[in-house]
């Protein structure tokens, strides 16, 4: 990993920051267990599908923790992070987002390893298309990690010493299955399956007999007969429960997160990892992202954002900002949520050099960038480009630059690279996220007059006026207008009202076409005076309303 200015230890431990409470308990625990050789973090990934946002964020909140556990160790014990895919597991079903999904039954059931590539490409399978999926994005993010394949463990024998194990403690581990599983499923279960010698898929069946002393299963095959295999070599894996445990176990681990919808699950795989000799490892149970709908991000269903849409229009740090925040909470991830995730990350990353160690740990980008946040800052929010790009029109990043140049004299693409980015992101953002939901509304009798108050108040304001300046005269012109009054805000009085959000909302309805925005003032000294009092003409005369 990358070396990093580290911040003193007695900071570092006092730290309340998600991550550092994590890395005190491996801490702990190898106090209690020393163990030779590094301490590994494990994230596990299920390629049925495309990789989507939650897999990242696997990767991404368990590099945070192992990034806070250098810190606290002063980095004198090693790491090692293994993205571990379970791509010999059987496809149970055909994906909805993959190209030509009846081409895809045939196999059903059969290792996502043996299942043909659907997409094209040099991909000799289904689960090795979308494990280099994975690997793609995180390299690109830079991740430290190692990758490991379920059929490439299973096949050259990196498992097998555990799955041996297995064979002698089969009767233990079915003790801790069967009081699981209903009255049916207890009498055909058995946590190892075979690969079909007939067929090449994956079979649920009882077992015949175990024999421990060969290290073999005995069980009826598709075709009626019954077979003997050796549970090594890649002939058999575990079902999902007992393999859970049985990967701690085999390899070691010492730190795993996963999603809440496992989290009924953890004590049987702890017991089978320590069934077969291991010493279960530290767990962090994150809540499930969820849809627009509410609905559970699923990689066959394809709802949700995918990692590629994420990155088509924010960048890498925004998504690790969102991993970061409330993990414990669920999440809706949605487009919506991207413009706020890259404003949220600058601000962030503005505030870091102006704190002390103590609120530095606490910053998100500190984790975000293991250590070493880069300087850059921004003059224009996300939020404003966009706004920026509604009312001009623009098309391309030259008309944009041409206005924060005006606004922010000598800043360029060359001098804020971070800042060019963002106008790209923006003009995607905004061609496909809020062109098409744009909906002006033509301004009544209030809103009419109040406009055209506004539009003599920005007349009277001098040349190049500073965004405060602009907020006030907005300030101004609301608190004259009834309807805009706000008597309960902090620090209204009778003489000098607040004023109401449903003044900014109606600018925003009837200049912008959206339902709110960031702060106006801003905007406007952004976009320029002329330009919004044109933009007010436009509105007054009911162009904007009738265009839409």
């Amino acid at each position: 990993m990358a070396s990093a200015e580290f911040p003193p230890l007695d900071v570092a431990q006092s730290s309340n920051a998600w991550p550092f409470e994590e890395a005190k308990k491996l801490v702990a625990r190898l106090k209690k267990r020393p163990k030779d050789g590094p301490v590994l973090f494990e994230t596990g990934y299920g390629p049925s599908g495309l990789p989507h946002i939650g897999t990242f964020g696997e990767v991404a909140r368990t590099t945070m923790v192992r990034h806070a556990f250098r810190v606290l160790t002063e980095d004198k014990i090693p790491t090692r992070l293994l993205c571990f895919s379970d791509d010999m597991d059987g496809m149970r079903k055909v994906p909805d987002n993959v190209p030509d999904p009846a081409a895809l039954a045939p196999y059903l059931q059969m290792p996502l390893t043996s299942v043909p590539n659907p997409f094209g490409g040099n991909y000799e399978s289904f689960g090795a298309h979308n494990n280099a999926m994975l690997r793609r994005f995180l390299d690109t993010f830079g991740f430290d990690y190692e990758f490991a394949s379920a059929t490439d463990y299973y096949k050259s024998g990196k498992l097998d010493a555990v799955l041996l194990r297995a064979t002698e403690k089969y009767d233990a581990i079915m003790k801790v299955m069967l009081p699981t599983l209903g009255e049916e499923r207890q009498a055909t279960y058995s946590p190892f399956l075979p690969i079909s010698p007939s067929s090449g898929r994956v079979l649920y069946v009882p077992m015949k007999q175990v024999n421990a002393s060969a290290g073999t299963i005995t069980f009826t095959d598709e075709d009626g007969v019954d077979k003997t295999l050796p549970v090594t070599g890649g002939n058999v894996k575990l079902q999902w429960k007992p393999d859970f445990g049985a990967r701690w176990a085999a390899l070691g681990v010492d730190f795993e997160m996963f999603g809440k919808d496992h989290q009924t699950n953890a004590p049987l795989y702890d017991r089978i990892c320590e069934i077969l000799g291991g010493v279960a490892p530290e767990h962090f149970v994150y809540e499930l992202f969820l849809d627009e709908q509410g609905q559970k991000i699923s990689k066959s269903k394809g709802n949700g954002l995918t990692i590629d849409e994420w990155l088509t229009y924010a960048s890498p740090e925004s998504l690790a900002l969102y991993m970061y925040q409330r993990p414990r909470e669920a999440k809706k991830l949605h487009f919506d949520v991207i413009p706020r995730a890259v404003d949220e990350y600058f601000q962030f990353l503005g505030g870091y050099g102006r704190q002390e160690w103590k609120q530095r740990l606490g910053n998100p980008v500190w984790h975000i960038h293991s250590g070493e946040p880069p300087a850059e800052g921004l003059p224009v929010s996300f939020a404003l480009l966009l706004n920026l790009v509604s009312a001009s029109n623009a098309e391309n990043r030259d008309v944009l630059w041409g206005f924060i140049g005006r606004y922010a004299p000598g800043v360029t693409p060359q001098t804020h690279p971070k800042l060019d980015e963002l106008v790209g992101y923006a003009i995607r953002y905004y061609e496909d996220h809020v062109k098409p939901l744009k909906r002006f509304s033509a301004p009544d009798e209030v809103e009419r007059g109040a406009l055209e108050n506004l539009d003599a108040a920005l007349a009277d304001l001098p040349a190049g006026a500073p965004a405060e300046d602009v907020q006030n005269a907005l300030y101004d012109v609301a608190r004259a207008v009834p309807r805009y009054q706000d008597f309960s805000a902090k620090g209204a009085t009778p003489e000098r009202p607040g004023v109401s959000q449903e003044w900014f909302a109606a600018l925003y309805r009837t200049l912008i076409g959206q339902e709110k925005g960031p702060r106006f003032g801003s905007f406007v000294a952004l976009y320029g005076v002329p330009e919004t009092r044109a933009l007010i003409a436009r509105a007054l005369s009911g162009e904007l309303a009738q265009a839409a």
